[in-house]
């Protein structure tokens, strides 16, 4: 990646577009702290970030979410909020806003793959951030999973005070 400038502004979706392999998961990468770039600078709301600094006004999913496939989506919500810091008092919320709340009960081996993007979906919004960073949130779904996937992220800045950075390789 070479001149790379970026600003999001809170209420807009910000699409990072390109075939696989241009380089769009790195620079989320670089963005996250998960790999430090080789020049220049990444400033986050202002300021500076350096690898391994917190992230407390962000939340991301990459890759699709780690979780565990032998607890429910809700119980998975649920360690990850202990493991932040944090109480489990926004989880019920998450989960409806994801479309998740009849099927949080369930063990997250038996979700679909749009049912666990959703779920990395509510993992990155658990902390309430300012940005949300999401790599190939469309990744694996089908047309229909692609519509909802979209509505999702529409949703998260319909009020004005969050932004959404995404990249994608779909170009409809």
């Amino acid at each position: 990646m070479q001149d790379v400038s970026l600003t999001v502004r809170a209420g807009e979706v910000y699409g990072f577009l390109g075939a696989n392999g241009a380089g769009k998961s790195t620079t989320i990468r670089m963005l996250l702290g998960l790999i430090t770039p080789t020049a220049g600078a990444i400033r986050l709301f202002g300021q500076d970030f350096h690898i391994g600094q917190p992230l407390p006004r962000v939340g991301s999913l990459v890759d699709g979410g780690a979780f565990y496939p032998f607890l429910s989506g809700r119980r998975n919500l649920e360690v990850l909020a202990r493991t932040q810091g944090q109480g489990d008092d926004r989880i019920e919320g998450l989960l409806a806003q994801v479309g998740l709340e009849r099927d949080a009960h369930r063990k997250v081996k038996g979700y679909s793959t749009g049912m666990r993007q959703r779920l990395g979906v509510a993992a990155a919004l658990l902390n309430d951030p300012d940005l949300i960073i999401l790599d190939e949130p469309a990744n694996g779904l089908d047309a229909a999973g692609i519509q909802e996937m979209r509505a999702l992220i529409r949703g998260l800045v319909a009020d004005g005070t969050k932004s959404v950075f995404l990249s994608s390789h779909l170009l409809n």
